[in-house]
């Protein structure tokens, strides 16, 4: 019983081993492409939420592939920089502005600052 259950294990062994690596020139496995994101964020304008949403990426056999993850992450906080720096800019432009035209900022309008045209409404002069 031992000899049958030993030959049976080499003939089992040596059969997996031939068609695993043995197919000649038609290959019993192919080669299976690597699964990589086709960078899904907009190249020609800045991510939005509805970009955010629609990622997808692909999994690796323990989760999802880390470098996939990092370029996306690293795109994503780079976009989110820029965008803070935008508006800082923006809103020390604005205060500058408000500083120039008003004296002090938050400061009324004074009556020649105010808007001649009111839509809606006329004014008395």
């Amino acid at each position: 019983m031992f000899w049958f259950l030993a030959v049976a294990m080499v003939v089992v062994v040596a059969a997996v081993t031939l068609a695993v690596i043995g197919g000649g020139e038609n290959e019993v496995l192919p080669e299976a492409p690597p699964e990589h994101t086709v960078d899904q964020l907009p190249l020609t304008r800045p991510v939005g939420r509805a970009d955010i949403d629609a990622l997808r990426l692909p999994l690796a056999p323990r989760g999802y592939r880390m470098a996939e993850v990092d370029d996306a992450l690293g795109r994503l906080g780079a976009e989110l920089a820029e965008r803070d720096a935008r508006i800082a800019e923006l809103e020390a432009a604005l205060a500058g502005t408000r500083t120039q035209r008003h004296g002090a900022p938050g400061a009324p309008l004074a009556p020649e600052d105010e808007p001649d045209d009111v839509p809606g409404e006329e004014r008395d002069r």
